[in-house]
């Protein structure tokens, strides 16, 4: 079984090196973006009215996606094992990117690094930055700095390990050696909740209200794991211990950790102008800091695919043990009711002798 998921997750992480992302008519996660899009309207004349059904999309609209690929990799299963398990790692794929996040970081660092040029014209090279950065980031850009909108690059870089791979990996690989259609479906599940969150988990729009604090609650573990893992790929144990300081500026529960934690291995300072700022005492990043900041996130990739084998491998173990410890009942239930039965026999009979 932890064969079989190693295989699943070579198979998600090839298929993302050569693909990358997929375009959006064939994309799942674009699919579900516009049915999210269909339900982004108001629902009622009164705010509770709209708090009130954005609830019933928080708790409904991400079991679509869900049923949909745990009932796929399922019916699949009763056709061909192989066929459900490559099935269960195409869920795995289209719910997690990394290629993408690293190419893009790496394109906006690089137009920064001709719009820092000086004496040359350079805002041509800037907009390009700035029009790029839009696909990480969804602040105002068009008055940032160089140097701010590599900060926006690298934080979301980070943020979006979290939200893009560990936190639909994670939950794949503890439940694949027990069943694929359930990790397939929680990959699913959670790619739906972070959809929702990122498209309708705004202060402007109180049907989202249910949808971000349900992300908040579905992030919470996923953004500390990928803090430990930026971490750990920079060998800086203490790392997390001065991100303490800064984790909790943005107005997410969650980003910050990652955020924070990646601004102080590589000593820079991260900000959103207004909102927070992170290791302030450092600078804004360089383009040398945006580079190396794209190969700690590959980095913290790989720690993650390693605890997520871990992971794995210790379901493995408990499945087994859980088998073990049934087949174990099976022998000794039948062995106990025999000795047992005269037993039985013998106390229902005495009442009856005693009353004679």
């Amino acid at each position: 079984m932890v064969l079989t998921t190693v295989a699943l997750l070579g198979l998600a992480f090839s298929l993302d090196l050569l693909i990358g992302e997929p375009p959006n008519a064939l994309h799942p996660v674009a699919w579900f973006g516009r049915l999210v899009g269909t339900l982004d309207r108001e629902w009622g004349t009164s705010e509770r009215g709209q708090r009130l059904a954005g609830v019933g999309i928080a708790i409904l609209a991400p079991l679509v996606p869900a049923a949909i690929a745990g009932g796929l990799v399922f019916a699949l299963s009763e056709v061909s094992p192989l066929a459900a398990a490559v099935a269960a790692g195409v869920v795995l794929f289209v719910t997690t990117s990394l290629r993408s996040l690293l190419d893009l970081t790496e394109t906006v660092v690089a137009a920064t690094e001709r719009g820092d040029e000086s004496g040359v014209d350079r805002s041509g090279d800037l907009e390009t930055a700035r029009e790029r950065v839009r696909g990480l980031v969804g602040r105002d850009t068009s008055t940032l700095s160089p140097a701010e909108i590599r900060s926006a690059a690298v934080e979301s870089a980070s943020e979006n390990l979290a939200d893009g791979l560990v936190a639909t990996l994670l939950p794949f690989a503890l439940l694949a050696p027990l069943s694929l259609p359930a990790a397939a479906a929680v990959a699913a599940w959670v790619k739906g909740v972070n959809t929702l969150d990122s498209m309708l988990g705004y202060p402007s729009k109180p049907h989202g209200t249910a949808s971000a604090r349900l992300d908040d609650l579905v992030m919470w573990l996923p953004a500390r794991i990928t803090a430990v893992a930026i971490a750990v790929a920079r060998v800086d144990p203490f790392a997390l211990e001065r991100a303490n300081a800064w984790a909790r500026e943005p107005p997410s529960p969650n980003s910050g950790w990652p955020m924070a934690t990646l601004a102080c291995v590589l000593s820079v300072r991260l900000t959103k102008p207004g909102v927070y700022d992170l290791n302030v005492d450092a600078e804004l990043p360089t383009v040398a800091d945006g580079e190396r900041a794209v190969t700690v996130v590959g980095q913290a990739a790989v720690v993650a695919v390693i605890v997520a084998v871990v992971l794995a491998t210790g379901s493995t173990a408990i499945a087994r043990a859980l088998e073990g410890t049934a087949a174990l009942l099976e022998a000794v239930v039948p062995a106990f009711g025999a000795f047992a039965e005269p037993v039985l026999e013998r106390v229902a009979w005495r009442p009856a002798e005693v009353a004679s």
